[in-house]
């Protein structure tokens, strides 16, 4: 499977990303606030949802970033537990002053990271090949 690189310019591109890394597993002291270069990246596990239900369940290595980012909020995330593991649920954003905004990345447990952003500019590459892990994430989800 090639490598995937993908850009996000508007709420939309963000959905595609939220998507591609559903379920990464992200270490705390993989997460940083870049404050004079305005920028947000972390490293995360990502699983590939791309893959066939025929192959075995793999993970890649990735990166994400966000630019023009004023601001970095985070809740439920112990900085003194730098190998802490948090499993990212999604990607959510919430336009203020077009094009500004909130950018929330949803982890697992309650934990969340706000940025507050002048636009959206995000990148997530794939920084090097796959490797087997053990099983497929699976969600319970309740019909009301």
């Amino acid at each position: 499977m090639e490598l995937l690189r993908l850009v996000a310019l508007d709420e939309e591109d963000l959905a595609v990303i939220s998507a591609h890394l559903q379920d990464a597993a992200v270490r705390v002291q993989d997460l940083a606030f870049l404050p004079r270069e305005h920028r947000f990246a972390l490293c995360a596990q990502r699983f590939e949802w791309e893959g066939s239900l025929d192959e075995p369940p793999r993970r890649r290595l990735t990166g994400l970033h966000f630019e023009r980012v004023l601001s970095c909020r985070a809740r439920g995330i112990d900085r003194t537990k730098p190998d802490q593991v948090l499993n990212l649920i999604g990607i959510a954003f919430e336009e203020k002053d077009p094009p500004a905004g909130c950018v929330t990345l949803l982890f697992d447990g309650g934990a969340a990271i706000q940025l507050d952003l002048e636009c959206i500019e995000t990148q997530m590459k794939d920084l090097g090949p796959a490797w087997p892990c053990q099983e497929r994430p699976a969600h319970d989800v309740e019909r009301a």
